[in-house]
């Protein structure tokens, strides 16, 4: 049951709320960041993450992305050093094989199963998610760190992530990567 608890207490926390900016819905001072490039290496947004004493905020604000709902995932390795191949060095979810596939899975999810994301007609995003199921600083175990030896990344995906479908809930290609960093 605590398990159902937690996935219940994260899917109900990580409703996005429309933000003026990064920086204006930033009260408190972030432990983490990333600068989200596009395929072109462009930046085309930022994250700003605080650690919690439940669990991991972010804040994002991008643009230029297609119109429609996204995929929104936090990735094991810190690196989007190839867009040309879709960021594939970014690797897989954070904490892939610690638990099923996404929000819905009867399993629970990976820890880097974060809530679908919304572009609107203008490609921009402004949202605020809370997870409690990974932690800037190894306070979830490992598997589930962002911040540990080879770090982490934010990434985009051109489709909405099913919640169901392992082990990238059918999201479709990368889009956009952002390595996370103090």
């Amino acid at each position: 049951m605590p398990r159902l608890t937690a996935l219940v207490s994260a899917a109900v926390l990580a409703a996005t709320v429309a933000l003026p900016s990064v920086a204006g819905a930033q009260s408190l001072s972030p432990d983490a960041q990333a600068r989200i490039l596009d395929r072109n290496g462009e930046t085309t947004g930022t994250a700003a993450l605080t650690q919690g004493p439940h669990g991991l905020l972010i804040t994002v604000e991008m643009v230029g992305l297609p119109p429609g709902w996204h995929a929104f995932h936090i990735h094991q390795v810190g690196d989007c050093s190839d867009p040309e191949e879709g960021f594939r060095a970014s690797g897989s979810h954070l904490g892939l094989g610690e638990a099923g596939q996404g929000l819905m899975s009867p399993d629970g999810p990976y820890a880097g199963d974060l809530p679908n994301i919304h572009a609107d007609e203008q490609g921009r995003v402004r949202v605020q998610l809370f997870t409690t199921f990974a932690s800037l600083t190894g306070a979830k175990g490992p598997g589930m760190t962002v911040l540990d030896e080879d770090g982490a990344a934010l990434v985009v995906q051109e489709t909405p992530d099913d919640h169901l479908t392992g082990p990238a809930g059918d999201g479709g290609s990368r889009l956009v990567c952002g390595v996370i960093s103090q």
